[in-house]
């Protein structure tokens, strides 16, 4: 299951991906948690994590606000959940970004890996 935090940080980053594509080119908190129903203070610490990762760019200031640092085609969602959350995979040994052994004894024949 995915996190609050993370739902938050995709729809931001759609919210921000629609207001480049009408040629806004900052878009403030406020807007966002506003459109979002998402609590602002929330908002502003996830927006931070998702500027230090290097999605986003922020101005400060009265006509400040964040935008996007990529294009919206560059953005995978998957990357971004990653980042928010650590690995999609069910289980360790499927994992494509944090691959870890399995304790079934014979991995290339593992029924659940082969599903998975």
């Amino acid at each position: 299951m995915m996190s609050r935090r993370c739902e938050y940080a995709l729809r931001a980053l759609v919210d921000l991906g629609l207001a480049r594509e009408a040629g806004r080119s900052l878009v403030r908190v406020q807007e966002i948690a506003g459109r979002e129903r998402i609590p602002e203070r929330f908002l502003e610490q996830i927006l931070l994590g998702l500027r230090k990762a290097g999605y986003l760019r922020s101005r400060r200031g009265r006509s400040g606000g964040y935008s996007l640092a990529r294009t919206p085609r560059s953005i995978r969602m998957g990357a971004v959940v990653r980042l928010l959350d650590g690995p999609l995979a069910p289980i360790s040994c499927v994992s494509r970004t944090a691959y870890a052994p399995c304790s079934c004894p014979d991995e290339a024949l593992c029924g659940v890996r082969m599903v998975m």
